[in-house]
């Protein structure tokens, strides 16, 4: 080995070179630790340098494979020296990776597409990856495109390469998120999809199931690829897997572990353990897509192997719990037998049955508990089968309700435990279901009366059977006692029970009667907590005196307690599926930890609370009902006031589409009027033409005769419409002073308003009296101007005078007197004028200052006169409007008095009643003048 590891490192001749290392290739297997120790950094510095030949980097790698890898060694050692294995193939890893460079090189030449060179890299590649996982795969992502040149390989064309890139992804992929998203995004679930297909969904081989736990990897507890899964479509393609055939004999194991492998695949989308809204979206899609379809067609097929159909359960278990949509479909899908029954029976059947699988009666139980999950419609079902009045009195079909009470007293203790769980969960946070399974009777014997369900728990409890079978009734009964006094009244109505939980609770027994104790401590706990007080001899205050006197509240607390220290109670806590190694480890439901967690503490301190707490909790208590009782008085109000308006609006709507109406019916007659009116005074004129010409023509005198006639009839028209006028003036009146009555009894309220719209209505004779100023002011203005213009043209003349009489000075002095006298009045005058001028100016700015204030407070008093005439206009049309109204209820009260005349009840006239009026009016109109 280290001649030709000196070789390997010396040789100038590349054949040599290679001839070495296939050498040490061959001695690898054997001698592994030698040749692992002394030529793994010969043979990395071949992989550097000489990568032109690809047969010598393919032995080099396949040299580094067999000293990393594990798996050629385990097959030939022993047991004992498998350890030891191990840790060689770690410690080589160890030694190869220190240097990342390497892990990068080793992704350069898997780029490769020689085959020789590629195979063996994808080989140590995964090697390297089993060994020394998060180190490689750490190095691998941070390394620019290492997932993505990885992912290349399953587009190859050679099976082989394409296969074993499938197992590299495995162990990429294993416990590292950040890869698994890459993946993912990296087109993976549309390729792997597709490699299944080729290989035949379910009937594919060892490579299908590569392709599954691959896919597993990569969606498991990672809810982004769950999502983009999802999003993609994918889960349609999944329904293709479970299209079994008819023929099911002869399924192959590897047709069993397949399809073992995709059901677990549908498990991981709809996982409780997933965010709810991502697995309703995942069991809405499976739904839809026909998928729960196809797995409860494999649940009622037969000869599926006994493995497969539990896991089937299981998984149609987890795709409909908590979906509405899914648990009605399985409600309604029925076993192919004759008659017909529903699967949910069928199941019921197995699980009740001592010959069928545990692991079987398992998983029918928590298809049951799912199937149960927030589904008050299917609980109400299930309970409904147990009541009276729905028993079928034939005794042809079994119910679901028949099963459970069969499981429960049948001698098998497992049966029982099943049945008192599946029962609890009928019961789950439904108050009303708790109340009418205390309907339900059983036969317990001929010539017996009838017993009810809570008593014949009562009484198999007592009777001391196995501790299954009474830890199942202990917890079906504190589920049916907890959050319901009714149910906790009934237990406490016979008399044995309270002395048999406390002689129970006492006891000092074996560690097996523990979890017993605990759960009668829990159960004589909820009947404290929810006793309503209805029974004198069992009131809150004297139970807990009988649980010091007997037990002692310390004793009671620490009994209470073994039931969350259990270790059993623990393992049932950490997921809703029950999954038990054997039978006799069946003792805790997950729900009931749940509700064992919820009640611990409040019983705890509802025992050490004093009678006055309690009756202060019960005031508070009876204070919120009343206080949501008002809550829900005027909840009713609110919604009756909403009725209210909504009939309000309706009747609006049609009162202005009435209105709207009669308005078009009023411009038609008003148009009507106005033709007649036109033609009116057409046969006027026509009327005054044809007596001009009355002597001369006598042909025209018969037309004459026949236009008489019309006159005369348009003129009885005429006199028709001046009548209906004058009546409806009359009646106008008549509403004005109804109008007038209205107002006056609210004259008191708009007394502010109209003193503000007197206020604004002075403003406008304001604004009118601002206006005469502001027309005199221009008038003085316009005189003013006037005036400075006439003085500015004698001025002008003046300083031409003066200009001419300059050169006289200088020709005569005799005149010189004379002009110096004129000059210095000329100057005076001057002076005066220009004073004059100066003040006019001063007086005309003033002015313009007082007409550009005046303008802007027309200005604003022009805006309040627009403002007032809107809000008139406004006054009007609802003036309008009420006499519309008055008149409408005019017609109905004339409408209703004639009715009430017909049926012979005596009506007043409204001329006696206006009469009456009128005269109640001139007494108050003469006292006041008498006043």
């Amino acid at each position: 080995i280290q001649k030709l590891c000196d070789r390997v490192a010396s040789s100038t001749l590349l054949d040599d070179r290679r001839d070495a290392v296939r050498a040490l290739k061959s001695l690898s297997k054997k001698y592994r630790l030698e040749v692992g120790i002394q030529a793994m950094e010969h043979l990395i510095h071949v992989l550097q340098t000489d990568r032109s030949d690809s047969e010598i980097i393919g032995y080099a790698l396949d040299t580094l494979y067999n000293v990393i890898s594990n798996d050629l060694e385990e097959e030939e050692q022993e047991e004992n020296v498998s350890k030891q294995v191990d840790d060689l193939g770690s410690q080589f890893t160890e030694i190869f990776i220190k240097q990342q460079e390497n892990v990068t090189l080793l992704l350069t030449l898997v780029e490769e597409f020689d085959f020789h060179v590629r195979w063996p890299g994808v080989k140590l590649l995964t090697s390297l990856l089993k060994q020394q996982g998060p180190q490689v795969q750490q190095i691998i992502l941070v390394s620019p495109m290492g997932v993505s040149r990885l992912m290349d390989l399953l587009a190859d064309s050679r099976e082989v390469i394409r296969n074993d890139g499938v197992l590299l992804l495995q162990q990429l992929t294993k416990s590292n998120a950040a890869i698994q998203k890459i993946v993912a995004f990296e087109n993976a679930f549309e390729r792997l999809l597709d490699i299944i297909t080729e290989e035949g969904n379910s009937d594919g081989g060892i490579v299908v199931e590569d392709c599954l736990l691959l896919l597993q990897n990569l969606l498991k507890n990672n809810n982004s690829n769950q999502n983009f899964f999802k999003e993609g479509s994918y889960i349609q393609r999944m329904k293709p897997w479970f299209e079994v055939g008819d023929d099911n004999c002869g399924w192959s194991a590897q047709k069993v572990t397949n399809l073992h492998l995709m059901l677990q695949l549908v498990r991981v989308l709809v996982s409780p353990t997933n965010p709810p809204g991502a697995t309703s979206s995942c069991q809405k899609a499976m739904f839809h897509c026909g998928l729960l379809q196809q797995l409860c067609t494999i649940l009622m097929a037969t000869g599926v192997p006994a493995d497969i159909l539990t896991e089937t359960i299981n998984t149609v278990s987890e795709v409909i719990r908590g979906c509405q949509m899914n648990q009605d479909y399985f409600a309604s899908v029925n076993a192919p037998s004759n008659p017909p029954r529903p699967a949910i029976v069928m199941l019921l059947m197995s699980m009740v049955n001592e010959r069928q699988p545990f692991v079987l009666r398992c998983a029918v139980l928590y298809c049951f508990q799912c199937f149960l999950y927030k589904n008050q419609k299917g609980q109400g079902e299930i309970v409904s089968t147990l009541l009276p009045s729905t028993i079928d009195a034939t005794g042809n079909s079994v119910s679901a309700g028949q099963l459970l009470c069969g499981g429960l007293f049948s001698t098998d203790s497992l049966s029982n435990w099943c049945a008192a769980v599946a029962l609890a969960h009928a019961l789950q946070e439904n108050a009303t279901l708790k109340e009418q399974l205390l309907r339900v009777q059983l036969a317990t014997s001929i010539g017996n009366p009838p017993v009810s369900l809570l008593q014949q728990c009562t009484n198999i409890l007592s009777q001391g059977s196995k501790v299954q079978t009474r830890v199942g009734l202990l917890m079906l009964l504190c589920t049916w006692l907890s959050n319901c006094s009714i149910a906790v009244t009934h237990f406490l109505h016979n008399p044995a029970n309270i002395p048999f939980l406390t002689g129970q609770i006492a006891e000092n027994l074996g560690e097996e009667e523990q979890l017993v104790q605990g759960l009668c401590a829990l159960l004589l706990g909820i009947s404290i907590y929810y006793n309503d007080n209805s029974l004198e001899n069992y009131r809150k205050e004297k139970l807990k005196q009988l649980i010091e006197k007997r037990i002692g509240r310390e004793n009671f607390i620490e009994k209470l307690g073994f039931i969350s220290k259990h270790e059993l109670y623990s393992r049932a806590a950490q997921k809703p599926q029950p999954s038990f190694s054997s039978p006799d480890h069946m003792m805790f439901d997950h729900e009931f930890t749940k509700l064992v967690k919820e009640l611990e503490g409040v019983i705890s301190k509802a025992i050490y609370k004093s009678s006055e707490e309690d009756k202060k909790e019960e005031e508070v208590k009876k204070t919120l009902e009343q206080h949501d009782n008002i809550v829900t008085h005027y909840k009713k109000v609110i919604r009756e006031q909403d009725q209210e308006l909504e009939e309000l609006k309706q009747q609006i709507n049609t009162l202005t589409s009435q209105n709207e109406q009669l308005q078009a019916t009023v411009t038609q007659q008003v148009s009507q009027i106005q033709q007649h009116k036109d033609q009116y005074n057409l046969l006027k004129v026509q009327l005054g033409k044809d007596t001009q010409h009355h002597n001369s023509h006598s042909d025209t005198f018969q037309m004459n005769g026949i236009q008489m006639e019309e006159v005369s009839k348009l003129r009885e028209e005429l006199e028709e419409w001046k009548n209906k006028h004058e009546l409806l003036q009359g009646q106008l009146r008549e509403k004005d002073s109804v109008i007038e009555k209205l107002t006056s009894s609210q004259m008191e309220m708009g007394t502010a308003e109209h003193s503000s719209q007197t206020s604004k209505f002075s403003g406008l004779e304001h604004n009118n009296e601002l206006q005469k100023e502001l027309e005199m002011l221009r008038t003085q203005v316009q005189l003013q101007s006037a005036e400075i213009s006439k003085l500015q043209i004698e001025n002008q003349k003046l300083q031409v005078m003066n200009l001419s009489a300059d050169p006289v000075l200088g020709d005569s002095g005799a005149t010189a007197a004379t002009n110096s006298e004129s000059e210095g009045r000329l100057e005076q005058e001057i002076k005066e004028l220009k004073s004059e001028v100066k003040a006019l100016s001063e007086e005309k700015e003033s002015l313009k200052q007082h007409l550009d204030s005046s303008s802007s407070t027309v200005a604003i008093l022009q805006d309040e006169k627009s403002k007032l005439q809107q809000e008139v206009a406004e006054s009007k049309k609802e003036q309008d409007d009420l006499l519309v109204l008055l008149a409408d209820q005019d017609q109905k009260l004339s409408a209703l008095k004639i009715k009430l005349k017909d049926l012979g009840v005596p009506v007043e006239d409204e001329d006696d009643i206006e009469s009456g009026d009128q005269g109640d009016e001139d007494e108050d109109g003469d006292e006041e003048e008498q006043d």
